[in-house]
């Protein structure tokens, strides 16, 4: 009795695990294809469309859940190097499933400045393949873009580390700045 209880737990978690990896979404746009248009509301009400940065480096996080450990630790540290971004002519802006009232209190409780949107249709998530299934809840995944001036993939991460991404976002960002003003 205990093996077949110990055999469904390990085939449920199975599931759940093959569920929060297949998700359904697109593929991963990938480095040299021109990144996916879209607009969506941030944080304090107005709608936001990558276009609306052409001339500027795009760093395009997705993230999972605001207010959660891994997501607020990514957003600081994204706040805590925002002056380093602008000086190399970039804006950083997150995307997830929550809505524009959970962006606004968690821009208001973690002090970011920076603009976090909501992709409450979840459509976003999925043309970037950052959509994931865990069970019966649809998440984005921690994927970040590149996005170059000219609206260029220019980086993918995949599954980043929250701890270290906006250091790893910004050295890749700066050597590629250094590379266009050589040229």
């Amino acid at each position: 009795m205990k093996l077949l209880a110990l055999i469904v737990v390990i085939a449920a978690a199975a599931v759940a695990l093959f569920a929060w990896n297949s998700s359904g979404a697109a593929e991963i746009p990938q480095t040299g294809q021109a990144a996916p248009d879209f607009t969506l509301p941030s944080q304090d009400g107005s709608m936001v469309s990558l276009k609306d940065f052409r001339g500027k480096w795009v760093v395009l996080y997705f993230y999972p859940k605001d207010n959660t450990h891994g997501c607020t630790i990514e957003a600081h540290n994204f706040q805590r190097d925002l002056e380093k971004y602008v000086q190399n002519n970039a804006v950083v802006v997150g995307v997830s499933v929550d809505s524009t009232g959970s962006h606004q209190e968690f821009c208001a409780k973690q002090g970011l400045t920076f603009k976090l949107l909501a992709d409450t249709e979840k459509k976003v998530s999925a043309q970037y393949g950052s959509l994931r299934n865990l069970v019966a809840v649809k998440m984005s995944a921690r994927n970040t873009f590149l996005i170059d001036p000219d609206g260029n993939i220019e980086k993918v991460w995949v599954g980043v580390d929250p701890e270290k991404h906006s250091e790893e976002v910004l050295a890749a960002l700066t050597e590629l700045t250094r590379k266009s003003s050589a040229d």
